[in-house]
């Protein structure tokens, strides 16, 4: 277990998720409860990006400039108070937004959770439907957008809770499954495999990759993130303390977002925060930027 000195970035957030270090050092990232895409500049604090409505719920820049987010109006027990369809959305530098996506191959979207650019441009996304792991009420589902703004299932699933996602060099996708504790493979030709499975109590949430393609993956309830290789084999454990949702490299250091209870049951807790933790052993492997048309 590694443990590094943790320097707080911004407190008194609601549900932070999905950062993204923009060209310029600033961080964006999404600030469910008060729904929108908030901004943080190591210099000045704070700010919003843009104001999405409904409960965004991961954010990444596109190589067009836009700020690319998934759009979930319930998480858990919250409901947005101005609703939007589930969906994809974007920002562009001014604020305005706009919707890219409401359906797949015809299907409409449940709860679109996390997102991310391949290596051919064309932006994957995680489908995940309400959290409920008792009833486990939605099947789960991968997702692709085209440049030319269409979108497929590329993956039916069970009931899993697909959660993070990321695309690798090669064109493979992997993904997490919070329900089942899962990291699972999809090769570009189609087939997959099972990489690993967490240990109780480590519900994986999202992650990245670092140069080595070494899978960092925030740990909810586990005060972590937990290091796996390529091949699956678990490497180490990052501790960050709080409750770590999602993250992002930037060079040697990491940015996390962190939702500050393991308590939703009320779903409206203002505690979190985006941290960043310095020099962790890694480099993040530069992320692949690709834009809808």
């Amino acid at each position: 277990m590694v443990k590094r000195p943790v320097e707080v970035c911004v407190e008194g957030l609601g549900h932070p998720e999905g950062p993204d270090v923009l060209p310029d050092g600033r961080v964006v990232f999404v600030n469910t409860y008060a729904s929108e895409i908030a901004v943080y500049d190591p210099g000045k604090g704070k700010s919003q990006y843009a104001y999405t409505g409904g409960g965004p719920n991961a954010a990444m820049l596109g190589s067009d400039g836009y700020v690319y987010n998934t759009q979930c109006p319930t998480v858990g027990a919250w409901v947005a108070p101005d609703s939007r369809p589930p969906s994809i959305q974007r920002a562009a530098p001014d604020g305005k937004v706009e919707i890219v996506a409401t359906e797949a191959d015809g299907v409409p979207l449940t709860a679109p959770n996390d997102l991310s650019f391949g290596p051919d441009g064309r932006l994957y996304f995680t489908d995940s439907g309400d959290w409920d792991p008792v009833n486990k009420p939605h099947r789960g589902l991968i997702c692709v957008i085209d440049t030319d703004g269409s979108c497929h299932v590329l993956e039916e699933l069970e009931p899993t809770y697909p959660n993070g996602i990321v695309c690798e060099p090669d064109g493979s996708v992997v993904w997490v499954e919070s329900y089942t504790l899962r990291v699972i493979r999809r090769r570009p030709d189609g087939t997959k495999e099972v990489l690993h499975t967490l240990a109780e109590g480590h519900i994986p949430d999202g992650f990245k990759l670092d140069t080595e393609g070494n899978f960092w993956i925030t740990a909810f309830g586990a005060g972590g993130l937990d290091v796996l290789s390529p091949t699956g084999e678990h490497l180490d454990f990052l501790e960050t303390g709080g409750v770590p949702l999602n993250c992002s490299f930037d060079g040697s250091s990491i940015y996390v977002c962190d939702f500050g209870t393991t308590d939703t049951s009320g779903g409206v807790a203002m505690n979190g925060r985006l941290i960043r933790v310095d020099d962790v052993g890694a480099t993040g492997m530069q992320l692949f930027r690709g834009a809808i048309s």
